[in-house]
């Protein structure tokens, strides 16, 4: 496995890993705009929209594919991290987690967790930092940890 920087040409496989990992995990949870909302942040244009801005975002790679993707928004928000359906719980999220703490740029990191992956972020250190909220059909548990 290989952790590196998204590049431009990864774009389309990013979105997939994306998808194909919420429509496995989370989309069940989600009213139809939270499944439109989170297509509308996962589509290449996107992605190539937040490069531009203070986002590192990383990918994870098996055999020169696309397998995982994470981003750090602000150098502190966790905003995206995605394992492809068929390659989670192979330690895969936990090296693109580790990957986005090396470029983190305060000692509070924090993430708007989708309510499947409270216990993973658990994990990782986090802890509830806040109420149940929804914005535009996405509900998520605020969480965040701190970097000693």
């Amino acid at each position: 496995m290989k952790i590196r920087t998204l590049q431009p040409s990864d774009m389309e496989a990013a979105s997939a890993v994306c998808l194909a990992a919420f429509h496995h995990s989370v989309a069940s949870s989600l009213p139809d705009e939270g499944i439109a909302t989170f297509h509308n942040i996962a589509m290449p244009e996107s992605f190539r929209e937040r490069m531009a801005k203070d986002t590192v975002m990383l990918v994870a790679e098996v055999e020169n594919k696309v397998v995982g993707v994470a981003e750090l928004r602000d150098g502190c928000h966790v905003s995206m991290l995605f394992v492809s359906p068929d390659q989670q719980k192979q330690g895969i999220g936990k090296a693109l987690f580790s990957g986005l703490l090396q470029q983190a740029r305060s000692n509070k990191i924090t993430v708007s967790a989708s309510l499947s992956s409270v216990p993973a972020y658990q994990k990782y250190g986090f802890g509830i930092s806040g109420n149940v909220g929804q914005i535009a059909g996405l509900i998520f548990q605020p969480m965040e940890m701190t970097i000693l």
